[in-house]
């Protein structure tokens, strides 16, 4: 059977559900802290096209919206300063602070 929308569109129309955009949120910042950057800056990338848009965001920043773009993309490698500043900004307009809790690591 074939899907009769993208995973896209699908991932934007639940971005309208407040928790499903939290844990999304989470979900991306959980990929930075396991060093999974390529999985972090697509979600968040998704993230972003879902809800506040790079427009908007790179206004908030005061950085262009292509330049967030490109840190973003699979080829980006963003510093360490510009992902804080927009994990930063997404909180607040999310109306959400994330925590980091330390655990015991998993035997490998």
């Amino acid at each position: 059977m074939a899907l009769t929308r993208s995973f896209k569109e699908t991932v934007r129309e639940e971005l309208a559900n407040k928790e499903f955009r939290r844990a999304f949120l989470c979900e991306a910042i959980a990929h930075m802290m396991e060093g999974d950057m390529q999985t972090a800056k697509s979600v968040l990338r998704e993230y972003i096209n879902g809800t506040v848009g790079f427009p908007k965001l790179g206004a908030a920043l005061g950085r262009s919206p292509k330049s967030l773009m490109r840190m973003l993309s699979p080829a980006g490698n963003p510093q360490a300063r510009n992902l804080f500043e927009m994990i930063a900004y997404l909180q607040k307009i999310e109306g959400t602070v994330l925590e980091v809790r330390a655990r015991k690591a998993k035997a490998a």
